[in-house]
């Protein structure tokens, strides 16, 4: 339950963003109490209550207005057309027509309508133009009489104020605004714009502008009046926050900076190039749609109710709107009335309106009367000096007005200030206390001419012998002061007395000289222009005259209405006819008194309240000893009267229409008609103008226009409703709530005139209906308000203190409960189109809430939950095929003619319907999904009913499709990944469907897969020409393709059922792992035949089909994924290869080394192969066949690690080769021959080989440096043996030639 006492604008006008989490009406009929126009008036829940005052909500159960006819007359139950036909007509007591009455202008201008045509001279379309015109002026009647009406509102508020805490509407985006938006969106994306922005940002942008931008339903929320730039700005930032959020993190940069500057960004390219000097004058608009002064009220009103600017002119003078004792005593008078009409309904005992229930008769007459009282004690409140609605109210005293009246206004009457007949108080004179501000301004003197020009003069002045004043001292030359003296006094004929002084030159003299004196008598209404007075010159002054030139102001108090000299004659007061000041006071609001004074008395001597007293103008009676007066007037009371004059007429009218305002009695005086003669009183001159005026335009009528005879319930209901179309059509986002200013008028008006809440808020809510039906956006928490106060109503829970329910308001109630259950209905069925992107926020969620406050049967039981599922479970039901028909509408699924299709493009279609489907429910649950989170599983149920849609044209294209194709697959998998992802429809009933559609297709595929990849293989190796291709050969490259692509494909289906993926894994595992151990095989049989086709000699190039089979062996070992965990095939088949393949290298040096040991000494060919003296030639061949062949080897074979292993195995293999060549000769040196091939295939190797990578622990092992000390120990052996030769052959040469000298 909402607490009663707190202020409802808190819950109700904040900004539509919060309104979530405000507290609603909740189920037990608890609803905000209306204030400020009253308890019955229905504020709309939108007005703050008067804190720490008087001035409450004024009941509108005197509500159902005062029907027509001047007593309540047409009952609310009364059918449409009677009360079509009675709402404005204006009658008479007893019933009667009165078609010259003020109110009734319906009647008099049929009265003065043209005669029609007769039929034969006539056209039909005569007649039709000629009610077109009738109706059209009838209507222009009805506005101007209901403007006026509030006008009288807007000028005299004394029930509601404006409020100032209600939630500040943005500004609407038209569809002009949002084609401009479209065209800068698009010009920055294609670069036009001088906005850096990086590819994140960019792609952000290009997702809104064709995401939500150019969404249809973007368009019809624009162009339902209910999207604002805050709801564009809002839908932006939600989407680049996700995307920031799933960017990577930035040292030195945060996320939150990185957001506002995409935000800045964004709102430099909404604004585009618009001026920043607008930028003011939006927010001054803004303000100005907070408060509204009156004249703006005015001007408001005109625009809503088509009134021409000269008719508000004309009609404001003449309801005298800046009047306020006129405006205060119109209310006194339609008050008057209006209790009037209660008790004669009360006598009559008919004219009641129709009840549900029979006996609440009387109750309804007591909450008249009750309403009017408290619209009496508001008035009452006001204080007399109103200046303005923001015054602090005291209440005075005042009186109820419960027992019958007898007379023709509302006051009782009290005697004389002595003794009163009545029970009620007498008024005291401190009750008319008069406060006077008095202004004396003494400006010059003249006619001083025998006083030194030097002399020193000034003037003293006091009032009543009050405290006295001094003027400046000015010089006898120049007597000029222009000096202003303020006194207040509380006499209403006070006494100025104003004297003049010299300087005194006499050395013992204590006072100064008085020259002259002058006592001045002003009054409230006497001139306030400067005046020359003569002054009573003393015996010591030469100058005899003296003239004072004075200023005397008087400035009248509030309280005092009117003053001046009559001539008075009464029963019981002024009982001498003479000459007396009379002063109009006024008490309070009801509360006035004539009174009469005395010069020098602040007391009145006499006086007489008015209540009862009725005003009007008179003959001069025939009585004795009436000398003086020449206009009559008097006032009348049952057992009393009393008789005024004046000597001037307008003086006359001017008290007299004082006192009509002051007695509050219905009947207006009329003056007798007299000579026309000029007025000589501006104020009435100009009265009198404004209604000469009025009756010129012909609008006096609407001017004197009774209210009461008004049916102000069908009045109001006009009011609201070109109200709500003008605020529907304004720059707000209003969504049918009022302006601060709107909810014044309207809230002024419920308490003033009697409207009903019930009837205000039936009346609005069908207005909102009706808007609503026809698409405009209307925020279902203001329906929520309203339908919770009628709702309370009418099941006699009193949410503004009326217990009577009438016939009318039930029966209205439930056709727009009616109604509006079968809006919210067809919303939430629509509640993508209706609330798109979430927008407007929290409007989805509203009415949900909405909905199951109408599904309550009353307001005390809750409804139940299961009846509020079921609801929602077939709106969301209906909404799935409702959103799925709209998507297939736009691509044509189902159309007739697509039979004629290619099949694939038909493929195409469905793949870009699924697309479609999922960004509609991933929309749905980044947008809707909240708001629905009391029902999730009606979501879910609802996505799966969505899918099944789809699955019915899914299995319709799928059976078009051939056999054996497989273009479908891609569309298996994004709905598989999206289904995987929805925790909530992972498994579901489409997903399963899916999966039994396409698990055959997917085990087909395999199969076929299987059996091609089989083929590919027994005909691609008998055909294989061992080119090197990728990392291996062209069938090689072909299998191991296929086994990826089908691996890849069986991956990234993401299979649903675990157990069905883990069989296809391992199928395909061991399906691998058989076809490259067949691959293996075959490549292992070529391999062989290549390898004996080479000789063994140093000239032996290795082939490029023997590498590249080695390429095909080692890509098939790097295949991890397609072995089987036990199988070591490949590895045994990699190193055959391997094996095989150094052997024929070594094969080389195998003859190599064979054809060196043909020099060892034991040799027989030793010495005939010395004879031909050889190099190394057999060394440096086979240095090269090993270059050679490591330069084919490394460009040929793809594994870089393969080659370095293998490198290392064929050096190790060649130097323990060696090493057991020279081994197997120790016993005998080597012939230098081979040790010069020896080293020279030694030390070519090892450099060789360091070059290709292999490490130094590897190359310098121990067998090398074995063969390398052998190498060396030879190399010495020889150097010794062919020194000594030397030495020998030396020796020998030296003795043959000593022979031949004969030296021996």
């Amino acid at each position: 339950m909402i607490d009663p006492s707190s202020s409802e604008e808190s819950d109700v006008t904040d900004d539509p963003g919060d309104r979530g989490a405000r507290s609603l009406p909740d189920a037990h009929g608890g609803i905000p109490i209306p204030s400020g126009g009253g308890g019955g008036t229905g504020v709309m829940a939108y007005q703050v209550p008067y804190q720490g005052s008087s001035l409450g909500g004024v009941s509108s159960s005197f509500g159902s207005g005062i029907w027509s006819q001047g007593s309540l007359g047409t009952s609310p139950g009364t059918s449409g057309a009677e009360q079509r036909s009675m709402s404005l007509t204006a009658t008479g007591g007893g019933g009667s027509s009165d078609s010259c009455s003020p109110g009734g202008y319906l009647s008099r201008s049929n009265s003065v309508r043209p005669s029609s045509p007769s039929p034969s001279l006539a056209s039909d379309k005569d007649k039709e133009d000629s009610e077109k015109s009738e109706k059209e002026e009838e209507e222009r009647r009805k506005r101007l009489q209901l403007y006026v009406f509030v006008m009288r509102c807007i000028a005299y508020p004394f029930n509601a104020k404006q409020p100032t805490d209600m939630a500040r509407r943005q500004a609407k985006i038209t569809r002009q605004q949002l084609q401009t938006l479209k065209e800068r969106f698009q010009t920055f994306l294609n670069g036009e714009l001088n906005i850096p922005a990086d590819e994140a940002f960019m792609n952000a942008v290009q997702s809104y502008y064709e995401v939500f931008l150019k969404s249809d339903r973007v368009v019809a929320l624009v162009r339902s009046g209910g999207c604002s730039a805050n709801d564009f700005r809002e839908v932006f930032k939600n989407n680049i926050e996700k995307r920031v959020r799933s960017l990577p993190e930035i040292d030195g940069l945060s996320k939150e900076t990185v957001l506002s500057s995409w935000m800045a960004k964004f709102d430099q390219i909404f604004r585009g190039d618009e001026d920043p000097r607008k930028r003011p004058q939006r927010m001054a608009a803004s303000t100005s749609e907070m408060i509204l002064t009156k004249e703006q009220l005015y001007d408001m009103f005109q625009n809503i109710l088509n009134v021409k600017k000269y008719e508000h002119q004309i009609l404001y003078n003449a309801l005298q709107l800046d009047n306020a004792d006129e405006q205060a005593a119109q209310v006194r008078r339609e008050l008057d009335s209006r209790l009037h009409a209660a008790e004669e309904m009360t006598k009559t005992k008919r004219n009641y309106p129709r009840f549900v229930v029979k006996e609440m008769d009387s109750m309804y007459i007591d909450e008249l009367k009750a309403s009017i009282n408290l619209l009496m004690a508001n008035l009452e409140s006001l204080p007399v000096t109103k200046g303005s609605a923001e015054s602090k109210y005291s209440l005075q005293k005042f009186k109820r007005y419960n027992k019958p009246h007898n007379t023709h206004n509302v006051y009782s009457g009290v005697a004389k200030l002595d003794a009163s007949e009545d029970s009620e108080p007498a008024l005291s004179k401190l009750d008319v206390v008069l406060v006077f501000a008095l202004e004396v301004v003494v400006m010059e003197v003249k006619g001083l001419k025998s006083l030194p020009p030097n002399k020193i003069v000034y003037c003293t002045m006091e009032v009543d012998g009050g405290e006295k004043l001094q003027t400046d001292q000015a010089e006898a030359s120049k007597p000029c002061w222009d000096t202003q003296g303020d006194f207040t006094t509380n006499h209403p004929l006070p006494s100025v007395k104003i004297k003049l002084y010299t300087e005194s030159s006499r050395l013992l003299s204590l006072e100064d000289k008085e020259l002259g004196r002058v006592i001045l008598k002003p009054t409230a209404t006497s001139s306030k222009a400067p005046e020359w007075y003569q002054l009573q010159t003393t015996k010591n002054c030469a100058d005899k005259s003296l003239k004072i030139k004075v200023a005397c102001r008087i400035d009248k108090p509030q309280n005092m209405k009117h003053c001046g000299y009559l001539y008075a004659f009464g029963k019981n007061v002024w009982k001498k006819w003479k000459r007396r000041y009379f002063v109009l006071v006024q008490v309070s609001q009801y509360t006035f008194a004539m009174c009469s004074y005395r010069e020098r008395k602040p007391d009145p001597t006499e006086m007489q309240q008015l209540d009862g007293f009725t005003v009007d103008y008179c003959e001069q009676p025939i009585m004795e000893g009436l000398e003086g007066g020449k206009f009559f007037f008097s006032t009348v009371k049952e057992g009393d009267q009393m008789i005024f004059a004046t000597d001037d007429e307008s003086e006359r009218s001017l008290w007299v229409q004082a006192m009509y305002r002051a007695t509050g009695q219905s009947y207006k005086p009329v003056a007798p008609i007299s000579q026309p003669t000029k007025l000589s009183n501006t104020q009435l001159s100009k009265v009198q103008g404004d209604a000469d005026k009025a009756r010129k335009h012909g609008l006096d009528e609407f001017v004197q226009a009774d209210p009461c005879k008004f049916n102000h319930a069908d009045l109001f209901k006009m009011l609201q409703k070109l109200t709500l179309d003008y605020r529907l059509n304004d720059i707000y986002t209003s969504m049918g709530w009022f302006s601060p200013g709107q909810v014044f008028v309207l809230d002024e008006y419920c308490a003033r005139y009697g409207v009903r809440g019930c009837h205000r808020h039936l009346c609005y809510l069908c207005d909102l209906l009706n808007h609503a039906e026809l698409g405009l956006m209307i925020d279902p928490t203001l329906i929520h308000y309203s339908f919770a106060f009628c709702a309370s109503h009418t099941h006699g829970n009193r949410p503004d203190g009326i217990g009577t329910v009438l016939h009318d308001e039930r029966d209205r109630f439930l056709e727009i409960k009616h109604r509006l259950r079968h809006l919210l209905e067809k919303q939430i069925t629509n509640f993508r189109y209706c609330f798109p992107f979430g927008r407007p926020e929290g409007a989805l969620k509203a009415t949900l809430s909405l909905l199951e406050r109408v599904l309550m049967k009353d307001i005390v039981t809750p409804v139940a939950l299961e009846e509020v599922r079921n609801v929602i479970k077939k709106c969301l039901e209906n909404a799935a095929l409702v959103n799925y028909t709209k998507i297939t509408e736009t691509m044509k699924i189902e159309d007739p003619n697509m039979d004629d299709i290619d099949p694939k493009k038909k493929l195409d279609g469905l793949m870009h319907l699924a697309e479609l489907c999922i960004e509609v429910l991933q929309q749905k649950e980044e947008y809707h999904a909240e708001a629905f989170a009391w029902f999730s599983d009606l979501m879910v149920e609802h996505s799966e009913i969505f899918w099944s849609l789809f699955a019915v044209d899914m299995d319709t294209v799928l059976e078009m499709q051939p056999p054996d194709t497989w273009d479908s697959f891609p569309l298996f998998q994004m709905l598989n990944d999206y289904l995987c992802s929805h925790e909530s429809l992972c498994s579901g009933r489409f997903h399963n469907h899916l999966r039994d559609v396409f698990a055959p297709q997917v085990v087909r595929y395999v199969d076929l897969m299987e059996s091609s990849i089989a083929q590919s293989i027994h005909k691609g190796f008998e055909k294989e020409m061992w080119k090197p291709q990728g990392n291996g050969c062209a069938t090689s490259e072909d299998m191991l393709w296929k086994l990826d692509a089908l691996q890849s494909f069986i991956h990234d289906l993401h299979w649903p059922d675990e157990v069905f993926a883990e069989h296809f894994a391992h199928r395909l595992k061991l399906m691998s792992a058989d076809m490259i151990e067949a691959a293996a095989k075959r490549t292992l049989k070529a391999f062989e035949v290549w390898l004996k086709k080479g000789s063994k000699g140093t000239d032996y190039i290795l082939p490029t089909e023997i590498l590249v089979m080695v390429n095909v062996i080692v890509d098939f070992k790097n295949q991890h994924r397609y072995h089987a965990t036990d199988d070591d095939f490949i590895d045994k088949i990699q190193a055959e290869v391997t094996r095989s393949l150094l052997e024929k290298l070594l094969g080389v040096l195998e003859n190599t080394l064979s054809k060196l040991a043909r020099y060892d000494q034991s040799s027989l060919f030793s010495s005939i192969l010395s004879l031909t003296k050889p190099t190394d030639e057999l060394g440096r061949c086979y240095v090269g066949f090993v270059r050679v062949s490591l330069e084919q080897i490394r460009q040929k074979v793809n594994d870089e690690l393969y080659i370095l292993n293998y490198f290392e195995t064929w050096y190790a293999a060649q130097m323990k080769m060696i090493c057991d060549w020279l081994t197997d000769r120790l016993d005998s040196s080597l012939h230098p021959y081979q040790l010069a091939c020896l080293m020279n295939i030694t030390r070519k190797a090892y450099s060789d080989f360091e070059l290709q990578g292999v490490s130094e622990t590897e190359i310098n092992s121990k067998i090398y440096q074995t063969v390398c000390s052998r190498l060396q120990v030879e190399e010495a052996t020889q150097s010794v043996t062919q020194s000594e030769s030397r030495s020998m052959i030396k020796f020998l040469s030296n003795g043959a030639s000593r022979a031949s000298d004969g030296s021996f």
